[in-house]
């Protein structure tokens, strides 16, 4: 049977108010350019001072909202990005986080207060991006129970269930040419090379009918567990990303 073509999800995360909007622009300026409808996994209440990177833009929350109108589909990016627990991720890629390791009922009150905070800006959250990857057993439950039902993390080459969420894959962090499956491409601006913004632009050109966007998973894809092989792939994956 052959293969369907590889297809490419593109993801920004750390935005906020404070982000660098010199390292931004560039990138705005590929999306604008293909029209391109990412992930954008945007901070709450940023109280990161890693994040503080120029002063408060007044026109953030509107920038977003144009963002989404065109098409980009909004992520909850954390709460505040304090990344002080040491608790036992599932992708243990980092010691310390934000959610993983803090009790369920704190998870659920910084989850609600995020999308709060989000939708009082006139945005619609509709995935949970954790930072540094970091969450638990604890924080699925409490999506579930916040009504969010999708994530963007795991190492699976397709969207499956997991703990009653939806695992959207997020294996990438620039561009990589592959034959098959569903690959998340996730680029932090903010430390961002200028290399990168012409490798991203190349790709983006040279793949654009493969771009895909979150509608488009929901309208295509069917989602299901993953099988015992899948996990053990995803495993494998997580461990070279671990060794690098």
């Amino acid at each position: 049977m052959r293969l369907k073509p590889a297809r490419y999800l593109l993801r920004f995360d750390d935005l906020c108010p404070t982000m660098s909007r010199t390292r931004w622009e560039p990138f705005l300026a590929i999306i604008t350019r293909y029209r391109l409808r990412p992930l954008l996994a945007v901070v709450p209440d940023n109280q990161d001072p890693h994040l503080r990177f120029e002063d408060p833009d007044p026109r953030f929350w509107e920038h977003m909202r144009a963002l989404q109108a065109a098409g980009a589909t909004i992520a909850m990016h954390g709460y505040r990005h304090l990344c002080a627990s040491r608790g036992k991720p599932f992708i243990a890629l980092h010691q310390e986080t934000e959610f993983a390791g803090v009790d369920e009922q704190t998870q659920r009150e910084w989850i609600r207060a995020g999308l709060a905070i989000l939708r009082g800006q006139g945005l619609q959250p509709r995935l949970f991006v954790a930072p540094r990857h970091g969450f638990d057993r604890a924080t699925l439950r409490a999506l579930v129970a916040e009504g969010l039902g999708f994530l963007s993390d795991g190492f699976a080459t397709r969207p499956s269930t997991r703990g009653k969420v939806v695992w959207i894959p997020q294996q990438l962090w620039g561009p990589v040419t592959k034959n098959t499956g569903l690959w998340t491409i996730c680029i932090h601006t903010n430390t961002a090379h200028a290399a990168l913004e012409k490798n991203l632009d190349a790709f983006v050109q040279k793949f654009a009918e493969q771009m895909i966007c979150f509608d488009d998973l929901l309208r295509d894809d069917q989602f299901s567990a993953l099988g015992w092989t899948e996990r053990l792939t995803e495993w494998l994956a997580l461990q070279r990303v671990r060794s690098t």
